[in-house]
């Protein structure tokens, strides 16, 4: 008789089911400053080309980013996730969290768009210009500067985004999602251990994970989860027993490994492991 494998805690399993699971209140502030960039997605009833309001969640790893229903219930499913590179330079993990910062709002003047910061420092820029034409500063001088400043600000943060992109692989089908969730939850788990552990075992584990999910998300960017049934059951697979070696390390007196435990399913409370259905045309 083998005894059945539970999640070490509750809130680890209830991980990327709902947006900011630990933080519940998160969301409605985040919901009220996201708005006001944005409309809330009323789903089929938006266009191809609109720009719903998001909210992003940032993780250890990546982030997700949820839209807001107009209803005013929480998002079933993530909009779009990105999982960072698991090595990386000192500069690069700057960068990272530069591209993992909350989504830039853009004011609307007629058909253009426009950073508030670029709006706050072209106004900055005319008021400092005006006091250096008052003190006789050339306008050769005055003039150029007045009209980079705003551009830098407009335009900078697109090509350090653009920069920072290279190291991140982001997912936004639905399937791809879906899958990437159950992955993430599972990753969750193993760095729950690793918090109230020192045992290099547990260690590498969160590091395989990460490489895992990064892998994982290069696959998709390239194919649907139909294509990649296989490969991607056997990533969960290899997840799920991460998982599972990690919780008996840091709960079993001796810190064993090989522990003898039950192989589940239902590790995190997702659904058992299975062929992934084709996408719907």
């Amino acid at each position: 008789m083998t005894d059945t494998v539970h999640p070490p805690r509750r809130n680890a399993a209830a991980h990327y089911r709902r947006p900011f699971a630990r933080d519940p209140g998160r969301w409605e502030r985040q919901r009220a400053r996201a708005v006001r960039g944005g409309h809330p997605c009323r789903g089929n009833g938006c266009t191809a080309d609109c720009q719903p309001a998001l909210i992003r969640e940032r993780t250890g790893w990546g982030w997700i980013d949820w839209t807001i229903p107009a209803d005013g219930s929480l998002p079933q499913q993530p909009h779009r996730m990105a999982v960072f590179t698991p090595i990386t330079t000192r500069y690069q993990r700057l960068g990272l969290r530069w591209l993992a910062r909350r989504p830039a709002h853009r004011m609307r003047l007629g058909r253009l768009t426009l950073r508030p910061a670029t709006a706050a420092v072209t106004a900055l820029t005319l008021a400092a210009a005006a006091l250096a034409l008052l003190h006789r500063i050339p306008l050769s001088i005055v003039l150029p500067a007045a009209a980079l400043a705003p551009l830098l600000t407009e335009h900078l943060p697109d090509r350090l985004d653009a920069r920072a992109h290279e190291q991140v692989r982001i997912v936004d089908a639905e399937a791809a999602c879906s899958y990437l969730r159950r992955l993430a939850a599972l990753h969750a788990h193993i760095v729950q251990a690793a918090a109230g552990s020192n045992r290099h075992e547990v260690r590498r584990a969160v590091t395989v994970g990460h490489h895992q999910l990064f892998d994982a998300a290069e696959l998709l960017r390239h194919y649907d989860t139909r294509t990649l049934s296989s490969d991607l059951i056997a990533r969960e697979r290899l997840m799920l027993q991460l998982a599972v070696q990690s919780h008996h390390i840091v709960t079993s007196p001796q810190g064993d490994a090989h522990a003898p435990a039950a192989r589940h399913d239902r590790f995190t409370g997702l659904p058992p492991l299975g062929p992934y259905p084709p996408r719907p045309h």
